[in-house]
This record gives structure tokens, sequence and C-alpha cells, in this order.
């Protein structure tokens, strides 16, 4: 069935707009959606999305992480064999993580990873036919926020949520960061990883973050603020 942006879709839809983009230019394609000989079809349930000029993609709500190409996850190292770790990102099977896929890593400089380590990479390879690989640097061969998150706490959480904290419209972190400090990493497999200066800051920002899934703007600022003013009672 023929979809526009911002309908409700479904496997096997198709949306004229996005062939019609991809004739006059280049068009990105995200999650929920596939390329099958001259037309691009929708491949899950959820709302299709544009975003300027030409990227397009399915917002939908589930638990199951499918892979995609240059994403931002969030893995544990489950396997250390020869110069490959096994990571686990959510995904149906393990990713691949090479250890010179770190910033100046070479043969006699290996990067200091455990089992167990909790790593933020960069989904490198994700396609239906092969494993996913992952690396800890970006473009240029540098680590940037990439690499082994040391301490904090992780937990998991919707993959709709993800998107929508990490939204510039959402004013959730903005509201947390005025009232207290703390670092945060969100994978776009349904996991965030904080570190705040206290353990009961980190716990009051990942109840904060939870909470917001379903809230309106002024819900999350009101949320945000109540939250501080329990902390700043606590502590005084």
């Amino acid at each position: 069935m023929k979809v526009e942006v911002d309908d409700v879709v479904l496997p096997g839809d198709f949306s004229e707009e996005i062939d019609t983009a991809g004739e006059k230019g280049k068009v990105i394609l995200g999650p929920g959606l596939r390329k099958e000989i001259d037309k691009v079809y929708i491949t899950k349930a959820g709302v299709l999305r544009k975003r300027a000029p030409n990227t397009f993609w399915v917002d939908s709500y589930q638990k199951r992480y499918v892979p995609s190409r240059g994403e931002n996850v969030i893995g544990f190292v489950v396997q250390k064999s020869g110069d490959i770790f096994r990571v686990d990102v959510g995904s149906s099977c393990p990713a691949t993580l090479s250890y010179l896929s770190f910033e100046n890593a070479t043969k006699k400089n290996r990067p200091e990873v455990q089992v167990g380590d909790v790593l933020y990479a960069k989904m490198l390879v994700a396609s239906k036919d092969m494993e996913p690989e992952i690396v800890c640097v970006d473009s240029h061969g540098k680590k940037g926020r990439l690499g082994v998150l040391n301490e904090g706490f992780v937990f998991k959480c919707s993959l709709n949520l993800v998107r929508k904290i990490l939204n510039p419209s959402c004013p959730l972190l903005e509201s947390i960061k005025n009232e207290w400090p703390f670092e945060l990493a969100a994978g776009m497999n349904g996991r965030i990883w904080i570190k705040a200066n206290t353990m009961r800051e980190t716990i009051a920002v990942g109840n904060a973050i939870l909470a917001s899934e379903y809230l309106s703007d002024d819900e999350i600022k009101n949320m945000c603020t109540n939250i501080a003013s329990i902390l700043a009672g606590h502590v005084s």
C-alpha cells in the first residue's frame, strides 16, 4: 500500500515520496526501510518519519534491536577470541570487534579490553546476511566518546525512549543538566549508560529517564524540578 510521511505503516508498504526523492538526489534510509530493485519498502510496523533533506526511517516501539549501520550502541564484551572480541549488543547474534578498531591500536599497542567490559561503539556492518561488526573509532580514526565505559550504571529501555531523549526538542537532558552534573551515553540498541557524582544522583537520573517516556515536555520539566528538590532536601 502507498503511504506518506507520518502515516502508520506496515511491512510491505511503500512510499512514492522516498522513490521520488531518490530520483532527484541522495537518500539516506534508516531502520525499517529496505530498497528492493527500484522501490523502497517498509520492513517493520511503525510511523514513517523524515528529517530534512532526505533521511527517512520507521519510528517503531520494539525491544529486539535490529542492527543498522552508523548507529551508536552500548554492548558487553562476552568473549575474547584471538584478535576478535564478541560483544552482546542485544541483537540476534553477538557483534564482532577487532582489537585494531580502537584509536592508535597496533599489534604491539593492544587496547585494554576485558570480558565483562561495557563498550560504547558504532555499528560498521549491519546486514541480514552477515553478523554485525562494530568499531570504537569514527570515520577519522578518532575515539571521541567511543570506547570502554568505566564505572557508571547501565540499564535497558525501549528503543522509542532512546530516540525521544536524543531528540533536540526533548527538554529532559537539558533540565537534568541544569540541576546536577552527570555523564550519559545512549545506545540505539535500547541501553543507556549514566554516571553522576553519587549513586543517589545516578539512580535519580535513571528514574527520570525511564519515567519520561510517556510525559509531555511540561511534565518532564516539572518532574526534573521535583526530583532536584527531593535530592536537595535529602542533602540538607
